[in-house]
């Protein structure tokens, strides 16, 4: 089983407790390929990718799930994107110079934490936190206090390139001295886990580190990838919108009209040719420039 660009989840049993652990190398070096971010920017990056990756498995959602960072700091916005296929990509806007920003906070400064579903099918969710905690994982662990009301922890960390995370959750139970004295024994072992544990030791090996006492059931676990959904249905169906003869005033300005995905830079170029095409046949192909 693979160590990397994997998520696992766990239970452990005879006990209110659930968990899982994530783990991003090759999915999370191509989300830095295709920008040039400060080292204070990967990190952060790299934990709302592995935070993204722990809540789509936790909730579940048939969709998209994303996670955003909005504030006033050097870095006005992280966002990462995961669905329950594996697919991963992340994007950050930032100044060139952020200086030495050791946390959430001080690269965002004050602002909000959004969390966005979006399902295939239904009504979309959206939930939002204060940018108050020094770090995302103790913003998520207040927005799962606040809207969820299940006891929840978060450890997120990149360490040599590789980003990571460990969440535990109790499960819905009657709250009886016994659970909450298990869940308080689970967090507090979790606790020791360091950082280079969390980013190379094998998942059971990981699992039997901190719970060797406990009796833990280990469920299959699913590979992750960056896998970018921009489209060419989404950028037509964009230009539709907007009108044909709002794209011809375009095409006389400029001569033509390109659209560039924040996320993995592919750009999207229409020539008035595409555009008349695109009226006439809105499902005939669209040339597409990488």
């Amino acid at each position: 089983m693979s160590q990397f660009d994997f998520i696992q989840r766990f239970i452990i049993n005879h006990s209110p407790v659930r968990g899982e652990i994530v783990r991003l190398k090759d999915s999370f070096q191509k989300v830095l390929d295709k920008h040039d971010y400060p080292a204070a920017v990967e990190k952060q990056l790299g934990e709302m990718l592995s935070a993204v990756a722990l809540l789509t498995a936790i909730v579940k959602v048939d969709g998209i799930l994303s996670l955003q960072a909005r504030g006033n700091g050097s870095c006005s916005l992280l966002m990462a994107e995961s669905n329950p296929g594996g697919d991963l990509r992340a994007i950050a806007r930032c100044e060139e110079t952020v200086g030495e920003a050791n946390s959430l906070k001080e690269l965002m400064g004050d602002g909000q934490l959004i969390i966005t579903i979006e399902p295939t099918n239904g009504k979309r969710y959206q939930g939002i936190v204060s940018l108050e905690k020094e770090t995302l994982a103790h913003c998520l662990e207040q927005y799962f206090e606040q809207s969820e009301q299940l006891p929840s922890r978060l450890w997120l960390n990149v360490t040599d390139n590789i980003a990571s995370g460990f969440m535990l959750q109790a499960l819905p139970s009657e709250r009886t001295e016994d659970d909450m004295a298990a869940w308080e024994h689970a967090v507090s072992l979790a606790e020791t886990l360091k950082n280079e544990e969390l980013a190379h030791l094998p998942f059971e090996e990981l699992l039997h580190r901190l719970y060797h006492q406990e009796e833990i059931l280990i469920f299959e676990g699913s590979p992750l990838r960056f896998n970018c959904t921009c489209s060419e249905e989404r950028v037509k169906n964009a230009l539709i919108s907007m009108g044909k003869a709002e794209l011809n005033k375009v095409i006389e300005e400029q001569g033509k009209i390109e659209s560039q995905c924040q996320f993995c830079n592919t750009l999207y170029s229409f020539n008035a040719a595409d555009i008349e095409s695109l009226f006439e046949d809105p499902d005939a192909p669209t040339p597409v420039i990488h």
